[in-house]
């Protein structure tokens, strides 16, 4: 039965894989994790073609993280023109960004909507943004498995087959009880999972090189051989990595608005350098090795078992 065509479907028709990164609990570092996702596949190759999508509606933290906030939504002919975080790049934009932040008239404001407002919102950033041919689009979620996760699913219905989700947790008992929640979720809603990431596992000591183990450690491997969910890797808690996200600073509002893009263009650039020169860039390309190679295969498992 072949799947009935949503505009949703038709705009995303150009986008190979659709990663959902999730976690069960909030304060484990998501979105962290989902920018270093992105900067990491977008360095993976030359000619990669990355999206990030921010549906963290009421707390949307991917524009200061990719330096990108300052930055307003442009509308075109063709829909939403999302923000390219490489813009100053040689050749042609390679890493888009769309956040309901760049929508906001102060990044300050708060965002008080109910559920059918956000699936609203989520509906028209899947089917007016101009992604364009992507390779790889990251889909960064709140905590839990709440409206947002629901309306993702089923908006993404027709694109099924594309789609696999990462879980984030931390090493800590409470953290990997709502973990196997996220997991659980995942299983109800049949979503393939690529891996699991333990964020936060050690500190290292910028100083002596010692490790500590601030959160307790191999929590996150001990689920995923017990659940047989691929472990994808731990990441430790990186000062350079707090130091560039926390660095990218929002530009002047006073500013004119085209000195502001522009500011903001310069900022956003520099932390795409800067990122591959930290800890944390060496070990999540790493793992994002892992998951380029396993994505066609994760992706064709899940399509067989729905046949």
């Amino acid at each position: 039965m072949a799947v009935q065509e949503t505009p949703v479907s038709r705009r995303l028709k150009t986008v190979k894989h659709i990663i959902i990164v999730c976690s069960g609990k909030g304060g484990v570092g998501k979105s962290s994790v989902s920018a270093q996702l992105a900067l990491s596949l977008h360095a993976s190759s030359p000619t990669a073609r990355v999206g990030v999508l921010d549906v963290d509606l009421t707390g949307p933290s991917i524009p200061r993280m990719l330096g990108l906030d300052g930055h307003g939504v442009h509308q075109s002919s063709d829909g939403w023109v999302p923000v390219y975080a490489d813009a100053l790049g040689d050749g042609e934009p390679r890493l888009a960004c769309m956040s309901v932040g760049f929508l906001l008239k102060k990044k300050g404001d708060s965002v008080v909507w109910r559920g059918p407002k956000k699936n609203a919102m989520i509906r028209q950033f899947l089917s007016d943004v101009r992604w364009g041919e992507l390779d790889y689009l990251v889909v960064d979620t709140p905590p839990g498995t709440s409206d947002e996760h629901l309306s993702l699913i089923e908006h993404l219905a027709p694109v099924h087959s594309r789609l696999s989700a990462v879980i984030v947790t931390t090493p800590q008992a409470v953290a990997l009880l709502d973990a196997m929640k996220c997991l659980s979720f995942t299983r109800a809603v049949a979503l393939p999972v690529l891996g699991l990431i333990e964020n936060m596992s050690g500190y290292v000591c910028p100083c002596c090189g010692d490790v500590s183990n601030v959160f307790s450690t191999g929590g996150g491997a001990e689920m995923a051989r017990r659940e047989g969910v691929p472990f994808l890797g731990s990441m430790p808690i990186d000062t350079e990595l707090v130091t560039l996200l926390d660095a990218a600073e929002s530009t002047d509002l006073s500013a004119a608005d085209g000195q502001r893009d522009e500011d903001s263009e310069v900022r956003s650039f520099g932390v795409l350098q800067r990122y591959q020169k930290t800890s944390s860039a060496k070990i999540l390309s790493a793992v994002v090795e892992n998951l380029i190679s396993t994505l066609p295969l994760v992706e064709h498992a899940s399509t067989s078992s729905s046949a």
